[in-house]
């Protein structure tokens, strides 16, 4: 698709590709914002319990584990 310079459209031009572009988005299937938030809930919480994010990483398994401290004599 090439590249279109809006700047240089006239007011027609601008309309009708608005126009087109509303043709485009009137296709599309809509949803309920409800239905979308449960089902990503119950998707969220179906992986909770294997997310490192909320489980946390077991300390034997952590990559970024600081190998060893700093001591100040």
């Amino acid at each position: 698709m090439p590249v279109i310079n809006v700047e240089e459209l006239t007011d027609l031009d601008k309309a009708k590709m608005e126009v087109t572009q509303l043709k485009i988005e009137v296709k599309l299937e809509r949803a309920k914002v409800s239905k979308c938030c449960e089902e990503i809930s119950e998707y969220i919480q179906s992986g909770a319990d294997e997310d490192p994010l909320v489980k946390g990483i077991p300390e034997e398994k952590n990559p970024f584990k600081e190998k060893g401290g700093c001591v100040i004599c």
